[in-house]
């Protein structure tokens, strides 16, 4: 079921596979066009349209916007465990994120001279978070707690109905807990571009994040600039690294979690070990056949899946920083010893008893994280994606023209004389 390769011999064939990215091979492009200029165009009616083709549920535009009643009887009717556990999550998730805020600063040379940096958070936030075949209350935490740190002060979420014309209670409550009011029932690439460009009812924001399928990716490169985005997202993905004397009960679980989130989601394990490798596999087959949603891992194992054997450590790291996964787990005796070797990953879990789970819901840092290679040049999100900086400059007379030669003669060489003329007419005399 699960591909296993032994790398020396199967060069090619691990080079291809690690190389491959299915993100973008879609010919669907055009449909996602055509979706967010008609909602850009046409609003609310374009948006109804879209959310009666694709999510069977028949609104009129007052009841886009989630009430209060609804939220209120989401929260009565789920799980009072799962509330608690939701507070929890919350705690840890602030308590991680408040460490990492970006701060201004102003300083002075003594010589006329003032620079600084002045940090504020953006105005207005659309938050995505999915429905269909998973749900996803962690990713409303995930995402509205870095902006409320960073106070953002307008934040609106949106979610697809159901064809009762109901979101998750779960995701609701999740939202209650966080203080989240401004709730609309819409999904897809039509959310997407409602949140970009306004219609009568979605207000129009500054920022767009949140998970999605490939639809909701689409449509978020082609609203970037008149919007920012978090990421492109790609499908989810996770690489395991064991040793001959990681636990294959273990690394199978872990590619099996991952697998299960859509048949394109990736898993692969590169071990020094070919006893291992063979025996994950066999766990792979006994562990996935009490599990829901089977038929969607044999799918992404089949497609998606890989043991990858090698020599050694050394190999498994150099293949690490050229997949740059979205999630790794570090499985072996000591995993301390090789992160100072990793340089592309999204989320490093180190040690057997920190699967991934641990950091998706839980832990604290975010798993709204870079996916399909792109941990080479993006992070985590983090508050820091919802401060913007303006930067600081003040001269004195007595500096500028000490220093406007300089910046004249810098002018001049570029062919800009009006540029040298603004800084020389406020110095004659």
């Amino acid at each position: 079921m699960i591909k296993i390769f032994e790398y020396k011999k199967d060069f090619d064939k691990v080079k291809r596979f690690i190389e491959y990215n299915n993100i973008f091979m879609s010919n669907i492009e055009n449909t996602v066009k055509n979706i967010v200029e008609n909602v850009r165009n046409k609003g609310d009616k374009a948006l109804l349209g879209y959310i009666k083709k694709f999510d069977n549920a028949v609104l009129n535009k007052n009841e886009l916007r989630v009430s209060e009643e609804e939220i209120n009887n989401s929260v009565k009717e789920v799980d009072k465990e799962f509330l608690k556990i939701l507070r929890e999550a919350r705690r840890n998730i602030t308590k991680y994120h408040r460490r990492g805020v970006a701060k201004g600063f102003i300083y002075e040379d003594g010589n006329g001279v003032k620079l600084g940096k002045i940090v504020r958070p953006i105005e207005s936030l659309g938050i995505y978070i999915p429905g269909g075949k998973a749900v996803y209350p962690s990713s409303v935490l995930m995402n509205v707690i870095p902006a409320k740190i960073a106070g953002v002060k307008n934040i609106y979420v949106a979610s697809p109905p159901d064809t009762k014309k109901k979101i998750n209670k779960h995701i609701l409550s999740a939202c209650h807990l966080l203080n989240i009011r401004e709730i609309f029932k819409m999904g897809g690439a039509q959310a997407i571009a409602a949140f970009a460009y306004g219609t009568e009812t979605i207000p129009r924001v500054d920022k767009i994040i949140g998970p999605g399928n490939v639809y909701v990716s689409f449509a978020k490169k082609i609203v970037y600039g008149d919007v920012d985005i978090d990421v492109i997202a790609g499908p989810s993905e996770v690489v395991v690294i064991a040793d001959d004397g990681s636990n294959p009960d273990y690394i199978a679980s872990e590619l099996l979690a991952q697998a299960e989130h859509d048949e394109n989601a990736r898993a692969i394990c590169l071990t020094i070990s070919k006893n291992v490798a063979y025996r994950i596999n066999e766990k792979i087959k006994t562990q996935m056949k009490i599990l829901k949603r089977k038929e969607i891992i044999r799918k992404s194992l089949k497609n998606n899946g890989a043991i990858i054997i090698s020599d050694n450590l050394n190999v498994c790291a150099d293949l690490i920083n050229r997949i740059a996964p979205e999630h790794l787990q570090v499985s072996i005796k000591n995993p301390n010893k090789i992160l100072g070797y990793i340089k592309n990953a999204g989320a490093i879990f180190l040690g057997k008893y920190s699967p991934v789970a641990v950091g998706d819901y839980y832990a604290g840092p975010n798993h709204t994280l870079p996916t399909g290679g792109s941990a080479r040049f993006s992070s985590p999100l983090s508050v820091n994606d919802f401060l913007k900086e303006s930067s600081i400059v003040y001269y004195s007379r007595k500096r500028l023209k000490k220093v406007s030669k300089s910046i004249s003669r810098f002018a001049l060489l570029e062919g800009l004389d009006a540029h040298a003329n603004s800084v020389n007419i406020r110095i004659k005399g």
